[in-house]
C-alpha cells in the first residue's frame, strides 16, 4: 500500500511544493497531506484507508455529496457517447437555459472551464461593454489567478509572502483599484467594473453588511459602472438563484463555478443580452475555448441542478444552523473563543471574539495560529477541514444528523488542544 508520505515526497519532485495548488500542501496548518482515494457522500477516504467526514467538499463543487449516483450516471452516459467534440451540443444549452431561468436579470452567459477563466472573461467584458480601462475589487476577495485581479486576495495566496504574486507587472495592476471590504467606494467614471464577492467566501466568511451590496448597485449606477458579482462560491450554493436572490440586489455581471460543474471543472459568465452582445462573434470581445462546454462538465452540471429545488436549500441551512450551533457550544464549552459566522448554508471559522468585517479583521484572526491546532485535532478525529484559515466549511446535501454529531463531537475534543500562543 502506497502511503501519503511516499506520494507527498515523489509529487514534490514533479510537482511544485508536490501539489497542484497551493493550499493542498499544508503549509500553513503543518503536516502531511492527506492523498484522497475515493469519495462517498459526506465522507472521503485516503490511500492509507483513514476515513474522515469532509467538509472541504471539493471547496464547495460536491454539494450533493462525493459520488452522488445522479451524477455518476449522468457523466458515464455522456462520456459513452464522446468526451470533447470542440462543437456545440445540446446539454450546454441545456446548462445554459437551466442557470438564465434562476437567476434574475441573467439573459445570457458563456460556459468557460474554471471560475478564473470567467472572472478574466467577465473584466474585459466589461472593459470592452463600457469603453472604460479601471476595475475595482476589495481587499480579500478572491477571483481566481488572473494577474489583474490577483492583488489583495483571500484564499490560498493570502498564506503567500505577500498577499500579491511575483511575476504579476506592475503593468497588469495599473489599473485595478483595491478598496476594503463592506465600505462603499466613491467611484468615478473611470471605472469599468466593481468586482465583488457577495459574500467574501475566501477570507474566512465575511458576511456583507446590512446595505453594502444595495450601495455598490446604487454607486455603480451612479457613474455608470457595471457591478460584477462573483459567485463561484455562492452561485446555487446559498439559493436557488445564487446571491442575487438571496440579496435581492441585481449586478450587471456574474462569475459561476463549482456547483454548475456538479464536481468537473467547469466555469460561466453572463450579462444582460445587451451586454453580451459584445463577446465575440457577436462582438468585439474576444473569448473562446476548446474545452467550453464539455460533455461531462455539462452532464454533470445539469445533474446537480435538478437536485437543487427549494427544499434543498432549506435542507443545507437547516444542517448547516445546527452546526454552527454545535461547534460554538462544544468549541466554547472547551474555554477556547471562536465565532462561527453564518450566511444561509456557508459557514466560516474564527478563532476570536470580534467578528471580522474585512481582510484585515479576518487576517489578524487567521495568523493567530489556532486554526493550525484545531485542524490536526479535528484530522486526527477524522474531520477533513481546508487545511488553511481563509476557507469556508461547506455542507452538503449528503451530511447526515449522525455526521454532523460527530463532527461536533471532535470539535469539543480538538478545542481542548487549542493553546493561547501563537503555533
Amino acid at each position: 500500500m502506497v502511503t501519503n508520505s511516499e506520494l507527498f515526497e515523489r509529487g514534490q519532485k514533479v510537482m511544485p511544493g508536490g501539489v497542484n495548488s497551493p493550499v493542498r500542501a499544508f503549509r500553513s496548518v503543518g503536516g502531511i497531506p492527506n492523498h484522497i482515494a475515493r469519495g462517498r457522500g459526506s465522507r472521503v477516504w485516503d490511500v492509507e484507508g483513514n476515513e474522515f467526514i469532509d467538509y472541504v467538499q471539493s471547496y464547495g463543487a460536491s454539494i450533493l455529496g462525493h459520488a452522488e449516483p445522479v451524477i455518476i450516471e449522468a457523466v458515464r452516459d455522456a462520456a459513452v457517447d464522446g468526451t470533447t467534440f470542440g462543437a456545440p451540443t445540446e446539454r450546454e444549452v441545456l446548462l445554459a437555459e437551466t442557470m438564465v431561468e434562476r437567476v434574475p436579470g441573467l439573459e445570457m452567459l458563456r460556459l468557460v472551464s474554471s471560475g478564473t477563466e470567467a472572472a478574466m472573461s467577465a473584466v474585459r467584458l466589461a472593459r470592452g461593454a463600457t469603453g472604460r480601462s479601471k476595475i475595482l475589487k476589495f481587499a480579500g476577495n478572491y477571483h481566481g489567478h488572473t494577474d489583474a485581479l490577483l492583488v489583495a486576495g483571500g484564499s490560498s495566496v493570502a498564506e503567500q509572502a505577500t498577499s500579491d504574486s511575483a511575476g504579476v507587472t506592475a503593468g497588469a495592476v495599473a489599473d485595478t483599484v483595491v478598496a476594503p471590504y463592506n465600505v462603499v467606494p466613491e467611484l468615478d467614471d473611470s471605472i469599468a467594473v466593481v468586482c465583488v464577492e457577495p459574500v467574501a467566501a475566501n477570507m474566512g466568511l465575511v458576511a456583507p453588511e446590512p446595505g453594502f451590496l444595495q450601495g455598490l448597485r446604487e454607486a455603480c449606477d451612479k457613474v455608470g459602472a457595471l457591478l460584477l458579482f462573483d459567485e463561484v462560491i455562492t452561485g446555487f450554493r446559498l439559493d436557488r438563484g445564487g446571491a442575487t436572490s438571496f440579496f435581492d440586489v441585481q449586478p450587471d455581471v456574474w462569475c459561476f463555478g463549482k456547483v454548475i460543474g456538479g464536481g468537473l471543472p467547469v466555469g460561466a459568465y453572463g450579462s444582460s443580452a445587451e451586454v453580451m452582445q459584445n463577446i465575440a462573434p457577436l462582438g468585439p470581445v474576444y473569448q473562446a475555448g476548446t474545452l467550453s462546454g464539455n460533455p461531462l462538465a455539462t452532464a454533470a452540471g445539469l445533474a446537480a441542478m435538478s437536485q437543487l429545488d427549494a427544499s434543498a436549500y432549506e435542507i443545507l441551512i437547516e444542517r448547516a444552523t445546527y452546526l454552527a450551533s454545535g461547534l460554538t457550544e462544544a468549541i466554547t464549552g472547551a474555554g477556547v473563543d471562536v465565532l462561527v459566522p453564518q450566511v444561509g448554508p456557508l459557514l466560516g471559522l474564527f478563532f476570536g471574539t470580534e467578528a471580522p468585517t474585512n481582510f484585515e479583521e479576518a487576517k489578524a484572526l487567521a495568523e493567530n495560529g489556532r486554526y493550525k491546532q484545531f485542524f490536526r485535532g479535528m484530522v486526527e478525529r477524522g474531520i477533513a477541514m481546508a487545511p488553511g484559515p481563509y476557507e469556508a466549511l461547506f455542507v452538503s446535501l449528503a451530511h447526515t444528523r449522525d455526521d454532523l454529531d460527530q463532527t461536533i463531537e471532535a470539535a469539543a475534543g480538538a478545542a481542548a488542544g487549542v493553546g493561547d500562543a501563537t503555533a
